[in-house]
């Protein structure tokens, strides 16, 4: 049985590798090839959550689990909130072949899946990157989104000025990175066009008023039924994506907000990024239309990832 550690993982699972790596699961789940079920999720106090994500990449592919603890308040105090394995089983005889940290592969492969659905639906001239929100999944997705724009412009916004700053303060120094931080929300986003909410909000952080005709925004920081980090209107006015729409329908929070105050029904969710990238779907359909990826993550994408990282040589 191989061990993958944090230390693996960032070293081996770069953007390059896991960006086509995670586009090929989506198109494989979307066209049926892969199997996974809906996520269990077990709630605590305070926010606090256990959950077993299981599926498999084929009938006769690997298959496992994610297990993962979700604990909000450790970013206050400077611990992970999100921390877990990944299990990887073999397909022929069933023994466990890998155990891989999960926070470090969700972290990457999440940011990847967006890069992915920001090439395929975002204009092609887009330029402008505004990230919503300063924690790990803010500094992952401004590493992946950069592999698939040209970006002209990069702002970060956060409810504290002094963490936003030093997020922009950590993206020069070890990104070579220009990140401008941003006073106001409402002004970043106008200035945007290629929006990440990638915070831990109870609550929207982004208005469907604010946000200009043409714009892509990608959906990320709520992964379960209850914190909605766009108000209902933003989802009324977007060409919606999910990232797998069974899971969408049942626990994507912005959708559920917006169905439940009777904006819009299930056809909404126009269908999958992967159907979009196999060619089944069409992704934007005009210049000034407003399109949104909806992720919640999904096992496949971690499985897939941790395949690609069992076959590379083990860390020296």
């Amino acid at each position: 049985m191989r061990m993958i550690d944090a230390a693996e993982v960032h070293a081996n699972l770069t953007y390059d590798l896991c960006i086509p790596v995670v586009r090929a699961a989506m198109i494989a789940l979307s066209g049926g090839e892969t199997r996974q079920l809906l996520r269990s999720i077990m709630h605590f106090e305070d926010g606090r959550m256990f959950g077993v994500m299981p599926g498999a990449l084929g009938d006769t592919a690997a298959f496992g689990a994610k297990v993962l603890s979700v604990f909000p308040r450790n970013f206050e105090a400077g611990r992970p909130s999100h921390q877990g394995v990944v299990l990887l089983f073999d397909p022929v005889s069933g023994e466990l072949a890998c155990v891989a940290e999960a926070r470090s592969i969700t972290a990457i492969r999440t940011a990847a899946a967006s890069a992915v659905a920001t090439d395929a639906l975002a204009r092609p001239d887009a330029r402008r990157l505004l990230l919503m929100g300063y924690g790990e999944q803010a500094w992952t997705h401004l590493q992946a989104v950069s592999k698939v724009r040209q970006l002209d412009s990069i702002t970060v916004w956060g409810r504290s000025p002094e963490r936003a700053q030093a997020f922009a303060d950590r993206a020069r120094a070890e990104l070579g990175l220009t990140v401008a931080v941003a006073p106001d929300a409402q002004a970043a986003a106008a200035e945007a066009d290629i929006i990440c909410t990638v915070s831990a909000s109870p609550e929207p952080i982004l208005k469907g008023a604010w946000v200009p005709p043409g714009t892509h925004v990608n959906l990320v920081g709520s992964s379960f039924a209850g914190p909605a980090e766009v108000d209902t209107d933003f989802v009324a006015r977007s060409r919606f994506i999910a990232d797998y729409r069974e899971g969408i329908l049942k626990q994507g929070a912005e959708f559920l907000h917006a169905k439940a105050a009777g904006l819009v029904d299930d056809d909404h969710v126009a269908g999958e990024i992967g159907q979009v990238l196999s060619g089944a779907l069409p992704g934007r359909q005009s210049p000034d239309q407003i399109t949104a990826y909806k992720s919640i993550g999904h096992i496949v994408q971690d499985l897939a990832s941790v395949e690609a990282l069992l076959a590379l040589p083990p860390r020296a």
